[in-house]
């Protein structure tokens, strides 16, 4: 694929119902994780919800920044940009 990786920003509401996107606000994908932010379940959770959305291996996304915050610095090997938004924007 050849693409440099692309970095996403993140805010994050674990403890949702269900996993779900709520769309893009200021360049921030905002999405609810069923997980709870405990021992790093929900930062798994996202990066298993993620890899599904956009077909890639979990090995291939990984946060970067926030571990323990709401917000998050995803990165992501194997798309390009607009591919991840269009990917993440048709869920």
């Amino acid at each position: 694929m050849g693409n440099s990786p692309v970095r996403i920003a993140l805010k994050v509401i674990p403890n949702a119902g269900k996993n779900e996107i709520l769309g893009l606000t200021n360049g921030i994908w905002r999405l609810k994780i069923a997980a709870p932010p405990d021992k790093g379940k929900a930062n798994k959770e996202v990066i298993k919800f993620l890899s599904d959305l956009l077909g890639l291996k979990k090995d291939n996304i990984s946060i970067l920044k926030g571990q323990t915050s709401h917000n998050k610095i995803v990165e992501i090997e194997g798309l390009s940009s607009e591919m991840i938004n269009q990917r993440l924007s048709d869920f």
